[in-house]
């Protein structure tokens, strides 16, 4: 299911996203060459309604059209499918996202498109790694990482001062390119940014231009780092919802104006009818279960039990089903 060329498609430069299966027939890996020999990987549209990326690469490749790329440029262009409908993934489908070497399931050919284009960036050993990505709640544009070794850290210092350190969820393809070279997602709001999508362009351009990321550690004052913690969820028999009652769950109709808040222990996120356990499922790095460590029910009203930052909230019920409610996150020192 996975197309290799080194040939830009006609009309790839100035298409939209859920236009974008009239030029590819589906995930496809552009391999571009230029004056460095080693690429820079980049991948946009691992979801579908997530387009910020197709912008910024397209803004790259129109720039260098004439004179040519300083670098090698290898581009996957993920969900084509998912994009013609506006959509994170299709029903039935996995999270493209979560289908990369390491992911909890194997054996799907969506698993066998993954290993294939590991394997063919990694025989052309690779610059950087790069996977755009925006979110559908208000969040700040910044950086994820899977190692803090020095050079992935300056990699994501390239697109923000916010870096996030996670481990879970498994499958993720930074995880996957993190031993062939430094890689970086970088969340980038809310869809259909003009600025954002100028900013991740910059991030590709910047990485096309340089020969090496330097190996000293950032200074605290040029970075804030933190650790994801765990991964919240609903429940699949637990019903939600934001403006109505009768359901086990009703969220804040403005959650999402506390991602990257700090909250303090006895900050009310959402209500449940009264003597229900807590509606929510909390899992840390490991996987383990770990849900009344931060949650709790007093008086019907979900509350959190220590303080905590969270991110990626959203008010979008089917995100919510097909990923998550959100990540709880703590701070960390840099030295």
């Amino acid at each position: 299911m996975l197309t290799i060329t080194d040939h830009l498609p006609d009309g790839l430069l100035h298409v939209g996203a859920r236009d974008l299966y009239r030029v590819l027939d589906g995930p496809t890996l552009l391999c571009l060459p230029g004056r460095r020999a080693a690429p820079l990987f980049v991948s946009v549209l691992l979801h579908g309604n997530e387009d910020t990326g197709l912008g910024a690469v397209q803004a790259v490749l129109r720039r260098h059209a004439r004179r040519g790329l300083p670098r090698s440029l290898a581009i996957l262009f993920g969900n084509v499918a998912a994009a013609r409908e506006g959509l994170r993934h299709r029903d039935g489908e996995p999270d493209f996202n979560r289908i990369w070497p390491g992911a909890e399931t194997d054996g799907l050919a969506e698993h066998a498109m993954a290993h294939a284009v590991v394997a063919e960036i990694a025989a052309r050993g690779p610059f950087a790694a790069i996977d755009i990505h925006n979110n559908t709640g208000l969040n700040p544009r910044y950086a994820c990482v899977n190692r803090l070794d020095a050079p992935f850290l300056q990699l994501a210092i390239l697109f923000s001062r916010i870096v996030v350190y996670f481990t879970r969820p498994l499958g993720v393809l930074t995880a996957a390119f993190a031993p062939l070279c430094p890689s970086v997602a970088v969340e980038c709001g809310k869809p259909g940014n003009a600025a954002a999508e100028a900013h991740a362009a910059e991030l590709i351009d910047a990485c096309l231009h340089l020969d090496h990321f330097p190996v000293h550690a950032i200074a605290p004052r040029d970075i804030d780092l933190y650790h994801t913690l765990g991964i919240v969820r609903i429940p699949v028999d637990v019903r939600f919802g934001f403006e109505h009652n009768g359901v086990d769950l009703r969220l804040e109709t403005d959650l999402d104006r506390l991602n990257f808040q700090d909250l303090p222990a006895g900050t009310p996120i959402g209500y449940a009818p009264a003597g229900r356990a807590i509606p929510l499922e909390v899992r840390d790095e490991s996987g383990a279960l770990v849900t009344e460590q931060y949650f709790e029910v007093r008086a019907g009203v979900i509350r959190t039990r220590r303080a905590v930052m969270p991110a990626m909230l959203t008010l979008d019920e089917r995100v919510i089903r097909q990923d998550c409610l959100c990540y709880l996150m703590e701070r960390l020192r840099t030295e």
